[in-house]
């Protein structure tokens, strides 16, 4: 079965549509930079709210490794995003730091970003067009691709059950396609999930 990612949760209200829905994952954005981003206290409250049958995930771009370390001994995230310029060099010691699963986020333009992807040395793979576009990469890029991968990039609940169905990713990723007017919607939220489970 696909999982599904709900990701840039930043309101409480945000906590308790995803604690009805019940997705696999809940992404937390550090990216400063980004809309979506939240401070680690912020981030503390809302996982104190989070259901414990979701996976809290912190989502990175080139951030200091003791922060991404802090938030891990804290118990604030379950799994890190890395979705920056993070080396191997890197990722050897954030693992010196914390036990935790990664996953690395690729952004998806050729054939050669795929075989990138998949010698990661992360846990997991995420596939995208960019850093939260909201737009879809060519998705017959992955048709070979052999190693498990959360899709991500202009996934709607519109057209994620056709993505599921052709692909079948390990997980489905959204964040602004489940928005109204710059916050998480919960009908488009619900739907979204629904659509992956179809």
């Amino acid at each position: 079965m696909t999982r599904v990612k709900i990701c840039g949760l930043t309101r409480e209200c945000d906590i308790e549509c995803a604690n009805e829905i019940l997705p696999e994952f809940a992404g937390f954005v550090f990216a400063e930079g980004s809309r979506r981003c939240i401070d680690a206290d912020t981030a503390e409250r809302l996982r104190y709210y989070l259901d414990y049958r979701i996976a809290s995930v912190g989502v990175f771009v080139d951030a200091g490794i003791s922060f991404i370390a802090d938030l891990a001994r804290r118990n604030i995230i379950d799994l890190i995003q890395l979705h920056g310029h993070e080396d191997s060099a890197y990722i050897a010691h954030l693992r010196e730091l914390t036990d935790l699963p990664l996953i690395q986020a690729f952004i998806i333009n050729t054939p050669e970003d795929i075989k990138r992807a998949e010698y990661s040395e992360a846990d997991l793979i995420l596939l995208d067009s960019g850093r939260g576009t909201g737009e879809s990469f060519d998705h017959s890029l992955i048709k070979n691709i052999t190693r498990p991968y959360f899709l991500a990039g202009g996934l709607t609940p519109e057209n994620t059950a056709e993505a599921v169905k052709q692909f079948s990713p390990y997980a489905v990723d959204a964040s602004s396609s489940l928005e109204t007017n710059g916050f998480k919607d919960p009908e488009k939220m619900r739907a979204f999930v629904n659509a992956a489970r179809l």
